[in-house]
């Protein structure tokens, strides 16, 4: 299984000597106290780590200088305690190149009337403070996100923890590198794209390898490796046979188990957590991937066919704002029109991911009518229900440009026995006519990345982050 760095998140808090010391002794008690909690309470995904309080223009230089060359923090999150001149902020927020939170917050959630008194108000100045430090970062154009509300209440800390993902993902995508067995999809328009923007602004790598790469590495594959696996395979899903011969079914389960171990050494020794196959591209290979991907998804792999290398980069992207959860490459592939029960299905030839699967899981090996290579053995299975967003990411030449919408997510309610394909069902919450034209009109590609587990929020947050222009329909 994939995994990502164990990163922390930095608590910096604003304020100004002109309180005294008593003060600012006060307001160091009284942030430690909200960053136990927080760490305690089990709503962030990742730890918060308090720094200082930060008085003066060097302070808070030196401490954003510090969280650009630690690879172990993540991101920054800020609270205005007291009033926090805002000059005082410019040279460290221009040098950070971290994400960066503000949270709208104070120590108490209420007004003590009966008590209130100048030295209350000296510690709970965060309603004019965030105004002088908000008007900085957007003097700055700093595309940093804001959470307001009581520090105690849980859906301002589960907006700081899938703030606290997406900030992840940005410091991860610097490090996503996607192998590419095979070109592009020959004379498909969508799937191709700028590599070296795509690395300038999202920090991926690209790197193209004839399928004859992965070949040699599946001719060093074992039995003893490809038995234990299937072994394993036999434990975890059900094994259709169908109309097959029993040996002949082995046989190409086992075919797909060399292809995934192969694939798997060929992407760690190279350091790649995401990659792409092209049916077109099949030299020396006796069967399209299909199992052989699906398998390497479910341990968080990014992938898309034919190519995709931008499309198999998010899907990666993605998964590490989902922790891999209900998050996969998906494609539009056909329409229920049907007045009332207008739907999206949506599929591919083989590798749809199984972490969407709402159903056991079944190995099944059927033909395939393109590729011209033997029949693949696949998972199949029916996907989930629920709240979840599609999306695609398309290059325009002079930007890249990302399309999404929310979906109301389906299982299908009938049998396909002349389909053996994983299947999941969708419709655009903006109504099916309107999204389906918005997605056209706006180049929506056919690849998508399809998640139950992100939201267009966090989508949203990432985009502002890395300067790409998002179209939510």
């Amino acid at each position: 299984m994939l995994k990502t760095n164990d990163y922390e998140f930095w608590f910096v808090v604003g304020s100004q000597h002109l309180y005294g010391k008593e003060a600012l002794d006060a307001v160091k008690e009284d942030t430690v106290k909200i960053i136990d909690e927080l760490n305690a309470n089990g709503n962030l995904p990742y730890p918060i780590v308090f720094k200082t309080v930060a008085t003066t223009a060097d302070s808070i230089t030196q401490v954003m200088k510090e969280v650009n060359y630690n690879d172990n923090v993540a991101g920054v999150i800020t609270w205005m305690h007291t009033f926090s001149p805002a000059k005082n902020w410019i040279r460290g927020t221009q040098l950070l190149q971290k994400p960066l939170l503000h949270l709208a917050t104070q120590f108490l959630d209420h007004i003590p009337w009966k008590t209130i008194d100048m030295d209350y108000m000296n510690l709970h100045q965060s309603a004019h403070g965030d105004r002088e430090y908000g008007f900085i970062n957007a003097r700055l154009n700093k595309r940093n996100k804001v959470v307001v509300g009581h520090w105690k209440e849980e859906n301002v800390q589960k907006q700081i923890g899938k703030w606290m993902d997406v900030a992840v993902a940005y410091n991860e995508s610097f490090h996503i590198k996607v192998a590419r067995f095979g070109d592009n999809m020959r004379n498909v328009a969508v799937t191709d794209g700028d590599k070296i923007e795509a690395q300038i602004q999202f920090g991926w790598t690209v790197d193209y390898y004839g399928i004859g790469d992965l070949v040699a590495e599946m001719k060093k594959v074992t039995d003893q490796e490809i038995e234990a696996t299937y072994a394993e395979c036999k434990e975890k899903y059900e094994f259709v046979i169908g109309d097959n011969d029993p040996q002949y079914f082995e046989e190409h389960v086992k075919e797909q188990i060399r292809i995934e171990i192969a694939l798997r050494k060929f992407l760690d020794r190279g350091g790649y957590t995401a990659f792409t196959t092209n049916f077109e591209d099949l030299w020396g290979m006796k069967q399209l991937p299909g199992m052989a991907v699906q398998r390497l998804n479910a341990e968080g792999y990014g992938f898309a066919g034919e190519g995709d290398w931008k499309t198999a980069a998010f899907d990666r992207l993605i998964k590490i704002m989902a922790h891999n959860e209900k998050t996969g490459f998906m494609e539009d592939y056909t329409y229920n029109l049907v007045k009332g029960h207008e739907e999206i299905l949506g599929s591919h030839m083989l590798e749809v991911d199984p972490t969407l699967a709402s159903t056991k899981i079944r190995v099944e090996v059927h033909p395939l009518g393109i590729g011209d290579r033997e029949d693949p053995a696949r998972l199949v299975f029916d996907g989930s229900e629920g709240d979840a967003i599609d999306l695609t990411i398309s290059d325009f030449g002079d930007q890249f440009k990302l399309v999404m919408y929310e979906v109301e997510g389906k299982k299908p309610t009938e049998a396909a026995p002349k389909l053996p394909v994983a299947r999941q069902i969708w419709t655009p919450k903006p109504g099916f006519y309107e999204g389906i034209s918005k997605w056209i009109e706006n180049g929506g590609g056919h690849h998508t990345v399809f998640s139950f587990a992100v939201t267009a929020e966090q989508i949203e947050d990432f985009a502002k982050l890395a300067g790409l222009e998002v179209v939510k329909i």
